[in-house]
């Protein structure tokens, strides 16, 4: 099954951006589920660490791969949420955190 991502969105204001990706997370995923985050981080061990700790549900599996010049690091992380707002819930925590690319 594939996710819909945050970049399928177009991105006009914050706050449509979040209606609209909600309404397309309702149209296309199936409540509760497992969910797949994918994240381009700073090769910092604390960045990914403040990732981490906002994923706490027990199902949840983190993939870190390196980029080639070691500078970056993708992260894939998937997790069991319940709801649509659950899912907009952990972006936005996400992107509290500087330097960090949402996919």
């Amino acid at each position: 099954m594939s996710n819909i991502h945050i970049q399928d969105v177009p991105n006009n204001n914050k706050e449509d951006f979040y209606t609209s990706f909600r309404e397309k997370l309702m149209s296309v995923e199936q409540f509760p589920t497992f969910y797949t985050f994918k994240f381009i981080v700073p090769a910092n061990p604390d960045t990914k660490t403040e990732i981490e700790k906002i994923f706490v549900h027990p199902s949840t599996k983190i993939q870190v791969k390196d980029s080639k010049t070691g500078k970056y690091n993708s992260l894939t992380i998937e997790t069991f949420v319940n709801t649509a707002d659950e899912v907009i819930y952990y972006y936005k925590r996400v992107a509290t955190i500087e330097h960090v690319i949402m996919l």
